[in-house]
Parts: C-alpha cells; sequence; structure tokens
C-alpha cells in the first residue's frame, strides 16, 4: 500500500473525497487536532483597551521626541 498527500481546494474536496472513497481508497484525516490547537490559541489572544493603547504611545512619544547628544 502506498500513502500519498494531496492538497485540495476546499470547494472541490466533497467531489475528490468521493472519487477516492469509490475506487477504494481509505482515508486518514489529520486536520481537526491542528484546528483545534488554533482556536485554543486564538481565545489566549491578549485584549487591549483605549487606556493600554494611550500607554503605548506617550512611550512612543517619549521616544521620538529624545535627541541625540551632541559630542
Amino acid at each position: 500500500m502506498e500513502t500519498l498527500i494531496i492538497s485540495i481546494p476546499e470547494n472541490k474536496s466533497g467531489l475528490v473525497k468521493q472519487l477516492l472513497k469509490e475506487l477504494g481508497v481509505t482515508m486518514k484525516t489529520t486536520t481537526s487536532g491542528k484546528v483545534s490547537n488554533y482556536k485554543q490559541k486564538l481565545t489566549e489572544v491578549a485584549v487591549w483597551n483605549e487606556k493600554d493603547l494611550d500607554s503605548l504611545k506617550d512611550g512612543h512619544k517619549a521616544f521620538s521626541d529624545l535627541k541625540s547628544e551632541q559630542w
């Protein structure tokens, strides 16, 4: 038996899977674990409010106002 990995456009996935099943191909999907990991990472993304952004803007302004010393 040979293992083959292919990338299929989502809109053609159903058709390709149906044809392969009719030919007796067994399919093993591994994307479900990856998707749930991705969703978990997205839930851990921090949310910044306006007060947080104001602090960053103040810091940026302070750095941009710095002048190099003359020797």
